[in-house]
């Protein structure tokens, strides 16, 4: 009988074993039906394609076959002059490799002047939409022993560089910088922000000058870890005719043809995610969205069946499951199960099922029961389930030191000590149990999802009080989230009012930590201002303004201590069904002591809404948050995204203060917003403060107080039909804040252009 339940057992093991890895490598779809899957050495993965019909609009690809092997080049929306080789694309990462020809350099003999060619780098993807430079992977490179080089989008709304120096030169010997290391001596480097689609390089007027053995300077767009510095680059042209057939740069791609992505799900006239387990999440890159195959699938999510499901059983070295467990492929997941008569954590790389102590003595009592009979019966039922209850102890208590395994890895007790030093934050926040949570979502039910990305999901649930709750979890864990995650609970915790998303509590027992918010029903205001047909008429507008300029201000002065949020932007203001806003994700937003102006701090926030003077200097201060909320304020206005590509230079800024300078705001306002005469003093009040908090200079915006008071002075002039700025109601506003600066602000006498001119780098 023994040898017939082996064999039934393997028999099961094999029915229920996932098909061969050759076969599922046959069902992987990586380009359409009838459409060339490579040119030469690159795989070319749908929306990519070669040919009629086999491409997303914007992800054409040309395959030179006169060339061996054959080259790849990116197909323009419409003729330009810039050709972009392709040398790698990537649809898990969206990141393309492409070959850039565009390496700056100026020469001069040291004595006559100009003795070698000059030229600036370019490049440009202004008519491939989908692409943008990948501000992870690349740098800004400059070589050279005098060297002053910028690196400068086309519209000039952005630019920075960096300045490389060499120590020389006694009896016309040199010393430089180490090989391999850009440190500045011979070689420096910097990074380039999120948004950028084109650049020019510039010379400062330093590079003017040569010494006897290194007439050039060179600077270029370069992958990051690509270029290792060699004194030898240093001399003559040598560099460049090493690499004059180019160097490698990584771009950024994504959907970006006027789709959105939404709580997971697509809102385009033409769907991107195609494959039935996929689903979509707004890019860190510009605007626009992304596909992924769902946690327990893989492959292309651009095609329909593209997510095939994984076989975790078959890559333990990603997916632990103990070795003396049972590994169960299932559709979109696996099951690891301790084989029988052991017990424990199976989903453990080292193994974690234990053999059952209780095994042995449980058997020997129930012999004994048999032998002794009748007369020791009750002997026995005692002895039985005393074992079983020994047994119980052992797995809870197993339990709990996993439990206590995470507490201790989330950092439980740091965020416990930082919580315990405020009384109200203690009496707000409750430390949930992963059982109440796992009940409150029906397990974690992905039908409850409200909106995922590439590193989490939001889940709806209900509490066993009938609280309908919001419930924040990560997918990846590594040091920097549990920090950002701790930094989040800490202030929340300490923050009460009606305006900031309330935080109830957290959950620590489990490897990704859960965070509980109150549930705000009507998705963010992001969403309702570009939806096709918004609904937010002038005076929601208003009041969402007015309200979030609230909170703001209470973060920065009316709270415990002073927040800097560090991230304001449209989609992180959450609206409830009477439209009124709270403000959300604290992940990276800093505390700084009352009386502290600002702290000097890495660069971190969206691009579009960052602040141009914290992202120059690292000077993080309030009047960073402010600039943020101007541009929200603009984005009210108009209805365009911050970094649009169908408005003039790709900026909302510089759109919305050139249209301000020239006396052209009520040709850009959003058109629900400029049908009423009526409110054209109101709109015109709007705008100055709009333009007032989006200055380049910090010390010429206004506090979030002042940005309050004046939107609180629009707010009941918009209900008593009063001009806001009469010389009355400044009188009101004066006495009741005697910091409000009135209407002394006007439009800035210079230019943004002047501000950002190639003829101001070198001051």
């Amino acid at each position: 009988m023994a040898c017939v339940r082996q064999l039934q057992y393997f028999l099961f093991l094999i029915l229920v074993s996932p098909l061969p890895t050759a076969f599922a490598a046959v069902t992987l779809k990586n380009s359409l039906p009838g459409c060339p899957a490579k040119c030469g050495n690159i795989t070319v993965p749908y929306p990519f394609g070669m040919g009629t019909g086999c491409y997303r609009k914007g992800f054409g690809v040309r395959c030179n076959e006169s060339t061996v092997p054959p080259r790849a080049f990116l197909i323009p929306y419409s003729n330009h002059f810039y050709d972009v080789e392709l040398m790698d694309i990537n649809i898990t990462s969206a990141e393309a490799r492409a070959n850039n020809k565009n390496i700056g350099y100026t020469c001069n003999n040291g004595t006559n002047g100009l003795d070698y060619p000059f030229k600036t780098g370019i490049m440009n993807l202004f008519f491939r939409h989908a692409f943008l430079f990948s501000f992870r992977r690349n740098k800004f490179i400059a070589i050279g022993c005098h060297t002053l080089a910028y690196i400068v989008s086309e519209d000039l709304i952005y630019r920075s560089g960096c300045i490389s120096s060499c120590s020389c030169c006694k009896n016309r010997k040199r010393t430089t910088g180490d090989s391999g290391s850009c440190n500045g001596i011979g070689c420096c480097q910097t990074a380039i922000p999120a948004g950028i689609s084109e650049y020019i390089v510039y010379w400062g007027n330093e590079s003017n000058l040569a010494w006897w053995f290194n007439p050039c300077n060179y600077a270029m767009l370069v992958e990051d870890g690509w270029y290792k510095f060699h004194v030898r680059d240093l001399n003559g042209l040598d560099f460049y005719e090493r690499n004059k057939n180019g160097v490698p740069v990584v771009l950024d791609w994504a959907i970006r043809d006027n789709g959105t992505c939404q709580n997971g799900v697509e809102k385009s006239p033409k769907a991107a995610c195609l494959s039935n387990h996929s689903f979509c999440y707004n890019t860190s890159n510009g605007e626009g969205y992304l596909c992924q195959c769902r946690m327990g699938y893989e492959g292309n999510p651009y095609l329909p069946d593209g997510c095939i499901d994984i076989d975790e059983c078959k890559s333990l070295d990603k997916y632990p499951c103990s070795a003396n467990a049972i590994c169960i492929n299932t559709d979109g997941n696996f099951t690891c199960s301790c084989v029988k008569g052991t017990y424990g954590n199976p989903y453990v790389e080292d193994g974690n099922c234990i053999k059952k102590p209780e095994k042995f003595p449980y058997r020997v009592a129930i012999g004994l029961a048999i032998g002794l009979g009748v007369g020791t019966g009750f002997s026995a039922f005692l002895l039985y389930f005393a074992i079983r209850k020994r047994i119980k102890l052992l797995e809870k208590s197993k339990k709990e030191k996993t439990k206590q395994k995470f507490f201790n890895q989330n950092k439980g007790f740091l965020l416990q000590q930082r919580i315990a030093s405020d009384d109200d934050a203690t009496q707000r926040l409750r430390i949930y149990k992963l059982d109440d949570l796992e009940t409150a979502t029906n397990r974690f039910d992905k039908a409850l999802i409200l909106g995922q990305g590439g590193h989490g999901e939001v889940y709806k649930g209900i509490l066993s009080d009938q609280r309908v709750v919001a419930i924040k979890r990560s997918k990846i864990v590594d040091q920097a989230e549990i920090d950002q995650f701790i930094n989040e609970v800490v202030i929340l915790s300490q923050i009460n009012h009606r305006n900031v998303v309330k935080l109830y509590g957290c959950c620590l027992e489990t490897e990704v930590p859960l965070l509980v918010y109150e549930f705000i029903s009507n998705g963010t205001l992001f969403n309702h201002l570009h939806a096709e047909s918004s609904s937010l008429t002038w005076t929601h507008r208003l009041r969402i303004a007015l309200e979030s300029a609230r909170a703001i201000a209470y973060l920065h002065s009316s709270a415990s201590i002073s927040v800097f949020h560090r991230d304001i932007k449209s989609s992180n203001i959450l609206l409830d069904s009477y439209f009124t806003p709270k403000i959300s994700d604290f992940g990276a937003s800093r505390r700084v002591q009352l009386d502290q102006t600002g702290i000097t701090t890495g660069i971190q926030g969206t691009f579009g809404y960052l602040d141009p003077e914290y992202y120059y200097t690292g000077r993080l201060t309030l009047k960073s948050d402010v600039y943020s909320f101007g541009v929200i304020l603009a984005e009210l206005l108009t209805r365009e995204k911050p970094n649009s590509v169908l408005i003039e230079g790709g900026s909302l800024v510089a759109y919305f203060t050139s249209a301000m300078r020239e006396g052209r705001l009520f040709e850009i306002l959003d058109p629900q917003v400029a049908v009423n005469e009526g409110q054209r003093t109101e709109l015109e009040a709007f705008a100055n403060l709009a333009e007032m908090c989006m200055r380049m200079k910090g010390e010429q915006r206004p506090t979030m107080k002042e940005v309050e008071v004046r939107l609180e002075v629009l707010w009941q002039s918009s209900h008593n039909h009063e001009h806001p700025f009469t010389s009355q109601n400044l009188e009101k506003r004066k006495l009741m804040h005697p910091d409000f600066t009135g209407g002394n602000d006007t439009i800035r006498p210079y230019s943004f252009e002047q501000e950002v001119s190639p003829s101001n780098f070198s001051q």
